[in-house]
């Protein structure tokens, strides 16, 4: 049950609609995840009608520095003295009746997942969902100067067949498991199919990356049929990529690694060490999911 923590405001007009799902949190490198489904809510004009209320599932309290703590520190702004918003995480739900389309910009949760699951999966049958896509990121040895691949991992062995011809690749990998990996494990017995497409952006490109953000929006916009114009993010990530090239010759170690890491990856060598990189990503602070 969801303990009432699901919120609907309104019942909008959709028929089966598909549920796309963006996560703040461990799987949002360059900030694709929340960055795409954002871009998709403005440019269709999706509505906000429902949220899953944050009481619960949320630390902020957690014992360590100031730089770990502030992860999981609610946002607040406090302009001359006077407190002028306090964020408390927020989980939306949007709907594009055009496109029959809701889309979820939300935090991953820390605590009671299988609670927090329940709310999605309680909209969905509310809604009659019958299919959930998430679209994550992840830091990985990419280089900037090529499209990020998409992995993805599925709840059925039968929608693989169905993905396949659009260029994404499958995911092998063994750790630490995410939210939205036990969503896609709980959705066959919710009656649902659930697909996961993990972009793999640069690692040593910190922030939010609006290069990947446009380019994996303009890939997820094709594989959901969604007719959208992305002109003017793709103008920003031009300018985007311009200015990372000029920084990266500014830093010659860096660009070497660089420039092997576009040949591996064109000719697609995955496993390979590249050591190098990996020891300067390492004492830049940098690490990789």
């Amino acid at each position: 049950m969801a303990s009432g923590k699901l919120r609907i405001y309104k019942n909008p007009n959709l028929d089966k609609p598909r549920l796309l799902l963006g996560f703040s949190g461990w799987m949002d490198g360059g900030e694709v995840s929340t960055g795409t489904v954002e871009c998709l809510v403005e440019k269709l004009g999706a509505e906000r009608f429902a949220e899953i209320e944050p009481q619960g599932f949320y630390i902020y309290n957690f014992p360590g520095s100031m730089e770990m703590t502030a992860l999981f520190r609610p946002h607040t702004v406090i302009k001359d003295g006077l407190i002028h918003s306090f964020e408390m995480p927020a989980n939306w739900f949007f709907y594009d009746e055009k496109n029959n389309l809701i889309l979820f910009l939300g935090k991953e949760p820390n605590m009671q997942w299988s609670e927090f699951a329940a709310c999605i999966f309680e909209l969905c049958v509310q809604f009659s969902v019958e299919t959930m896509y998430f679209i994550g990121s992840v830091a990985g040895l990419v280089p900037h100067t090529r499209e990020p691949r998409l992995i993805c991992s599925v709840s059925e062995p039968q929608l693989k067949d169905r993905l396949r011809h659009y260029g994404v690749r499958f995911s092998n990998y063994q750790g630490p498991a995410s939210f939205v990996t036990y969503l896609t494990t709980c959705a066959k017995t919710n009656a649902l199919n659930m697909a996961s497409f993990v972009a793999t952006v640069p690692a040593y490109v910190q922030g939010n990356n609006p290069a990947c953000i446009e380019t994996v929006t303009t890939r997820l916009a094709g594989i959901l049929n969604i007719p959208i114009e992305l002109d003017d993010l793709r103008k920003v990530s031009e300018e985007f990529e311009k200015k990372l090239s000029e920084a990266v010759q500014e830093q010659p170690e860096l660009a070497g690694n660089i420039r092997k890491l576009e040949e591996d990856y064109d000719n697609e060598i995955f496993d390979n060490e590249m050591g190098d990189l990996k020891n300067w990503l390492k004492q830049q602070g940098i690490r990789l999911d």
